[in-house]
């Protein structure tokens, strides 16, 4: 396995977060195959229970085990783990409690759900918890069974207060195994081991969610990772007809005549139309993706931009992805 500097030496769990719609998944499934190449071992973690990775991956549904899901580039491999909350929930009475069959017995009767309901706190440390234990785990040698951990995890706006475990349970417990736990897990989570990636889109709501966030986690002392744009849209027309375009100043007659040259004579007009909007459209989205980056410029963390597929993104797609974020020093 080759020497490779990056952004990101030492840190060994990638928390990927972003507004719904920004596509995190996808960028998290990218991130893990990156950092999986050249021979190295990496678990993706899925702790919304959407089967998303599973979609990205072209796979059945994962069940509540480490599976293989890709070999990437230099022969590395990406796991994939989907956490289910009542299996770790019965994991976890057993690690701490020894009270495996009593946990399937309160799976069966609602309890679990019941619990973490009214205790919603009890939910993210479990799932925090299970991620931070694959972070930890050593094979019999001594070392890391993964080189490192990307986590699938909840929306921006619930980031802060899902890593933030140390708070969630302050109302549950001050002593015992579950504030133990929590103290383990915040360990990782505090450590220079972890980053918080965000998932943008070039569009105002998204980015404000991105910098709140941000600043959010820095308020509470949780490591800030960078900014990925996702699916920007890469310009087709000059600045010049850009500028044109978006004030409805475009030679329409020459759009005709470019229709026409095309062979389709008959409906040149309409067509010429129709192209015009759309170049207004394209100059009005390029306009404002200039903007929002340069409000992102003024945070000062590493900033990745993945392009937008236009095909729909499958599994070679997923892989152009991972070797943009490698180029770019992400991986």
């Amino acid at each position: 396995m080759s020497a490779r500097d990056t952004d990101w030496d030492g840190v060994r769990l990638h928390v990927v977060t972003g507004k719904g719609g920004t596509g995190k998944t996808t960028v998290a499934a990218a991130l893990a195959l990156a950092l999986a190449a050249e021979g190295r071992r990496v678990l993706l973690v899925e702790v919304e229970g959407r089967q998303g990775i599973a979609q990205l991956f072209d796979c059945p549904p994962l069940p509540y085990e480490e599976r293989r899901v890709a070999v990437a580039p230099g022969g590395g491999d990406v796991y994939a783990l989907a956490i289910d909350t009542e299996e770790a929930l019965i994991e976890y009475l057993e690690m701490f409690y020894n009270l495996k069959r009593a946990g399937k017995a309160m799976t069966r009767l609602g309890i679990v759900d019941f619990v973490t309901t009214i205790a919603p706190g009890l939910r993210d440390v479990i799932l925090t918890g299970k991620t931070s234990e694959s972070v930890r785990r050593r094979d019999k040698y001594g070392s890391f069974i993964y080189d490192a951990v990307v986590m699938d995890a909840p929306p921006t706006g619930r980031i802060t207060k899902f890593l933030n475990v140390n708070d969630e349970v302050s109302g549950l417990a001050k002593v015992g195994p579950v504030r133990n736990h929590a103290d383990t897990v915040m360990k990782v989570v505090r450590s220079p081991e972890t980053a918080v990636h965000f998932v943008t889109l070039l569009e105002e709501m998204p980015v404000q969610e991105t910098m709140d966030g941000m600043n959010e986690l820095a308020e509470v002392g949780l490591s800030v990772g960078a900014v990925i744009v996702n699916m920007e849209h890469a310009p087709v027309l000059s600045e010049d007809d850009r500028a044109r375009a978006a004030s409805g100043e475009l030679d329409t007659d020459e759009i005709v005549r470019g229709v026409k040259a095309a062979g389709l004579e008959r409906d040149a007009e309409p067509i010429a139309e129709v192209l015009a909007a759309e170049a207004g459209d394209h100059a009005r989205r390029t306009a404002l993706q200039r903007r929002e980056k340069e409000r992102l410029e003024s945070i000062d963390r590493p900033r990745y931009t993945l392009p937008l597929v236009s095909d729909g993104m499958d599994l070679a797609g997923l892989y152009d992805l991972a070797a943009a974020l490698r180029e770019q020093g992400a991986a």
